[in-house]
């Protein structure tokens, strides 16, 4: 199987702060080469916390190439490849917001998490970070700088997929039980996987207690009728309708004319079609488009106003 592993270091906490990239190629399931990029942020400069985890100050990368200059060169070796990421949504947000700041053209390709399909493969592990995991299988690396990151990735991957039989990305979702993510110019389809038990046997609303202590007369959603539709990172769906229901809102599981709000987490491509919508989303846009009062909500939107 061939595939190209990516890691991106920041400056700061904005995904718009690349300061080093690095990429390893492997062919024929063998690595083959690991290239990496110091970049130059506009501005440079780099927050105390990120220093300490990478060592990459501004001094190191004053007379290094900026994000435009590093992309005339890696745009190409990306377009229409299959890319991992050890935190793809991490390193993938980096990568669209990079391009969108700096209004340059998305690459076409599909992707995939190797915190996600780790899981299944090792299952029960406490925790997933791709150090312990590296520590687990006896891969040796640097922490934190993108070279050595993306190349104890693509180690990783490869051991995965020789435990798990996987010989390409068709075989992700039956293999690896994972949804591949796909990039593009218009947006993005992300790398998911979700658990149809725990999907499907989700305690019931009416079995939610609210705490008196919690409630807030204040919040936007007190006293509100909210939805959820997907999987939210953050928390699952039984918690965010714990908070709802805490907070003094109203926590339901289907859109009506009484829905305030809907927040739209990660869909699971398998359930809700290649377009990404599920039927409570597709609903609440029809409502709104009829002049219904409804709000659709991302996940970030959801906790902010939390």
């Amino acid at each position: 199987m061939d595939f190209i592993t990516l890691d991106f270091e920041t400056a700061d906490r904005a995904t718009t702060s690349p300061c080093e990239l690095g990429l390893t190629f492997v062919r024929n399931g063998q690595l083959a080469e690991t290239r990496s990029w110091l970049i130059r942020p506009e501005p440079n400069t780099f927050d105390y916390f990120n220093i300490l985890l990478h060592g990459i100050r501004p001094e190191t990368v004053e007379n290094e190439a900026v994000f435009d200059v590093i992309w005339e060169e890696v745009g190409p070796l990306l377009e229409g490849q299959f890319i991992i990421a050890h935190n793809a949504g991490f390193d993938i947000g980096v990568l669209r917001r990079s391009l969108q700041r700096r209004a340059l053209p998305s690459p076409t390709f599909d992707y995939a998490c190797s915190r996600i399909f780790s899981k299944p493969v090792w299952p029960g592990q406490p925790s997933y970070g791709l150090k312990e995991l590296c520590t687990l299988n006896g891969i040796d690396f640097k922490h934190h700088r993108a070279g050595p990151d993306s190349r104890a990735t693509a180690e990783l991957a490869i051991r995965a997929f020789e435990l798990a039989g996987v010989e390409g990305s068709e075989d992700f979702p039956t293999k690896l039980k994972t949804v591949v993510g796909k990039l593009f110019p218009d947006g993005y389809k992300p790398c998911n996987t979700k658990s149809e038990k725990s999907f499907w046997h989700q305690p019931a609303i009416s079995t939610l207690v609210a705490d008196p202590s919690k409630e807030n007369p204040e919040s936007i959603f007190y006293g509100r009728n909210v939805v959820f539709t997907g999987a939210l990172s953050s928390m699952t769906r039984t918690e965010a309708q714990q908070t709802i229901i805490d907070i003094g809102g109203i926590a339901t599981g289907t859109v009506t004319k009484t829905t305030d709000f809907l927040v739209v987490g990660q869909q699971d491509y398998r359930l809700v079609g290649e377009d990404g919508i599920s039927t409570k989303q597709e609903k609440a846009m029809k409502m709104k488009v009829n002049g219904a009062p409804i709000e659709i909500l991302s996940e970030s939107d959801f906790l902010q106003n939390l």
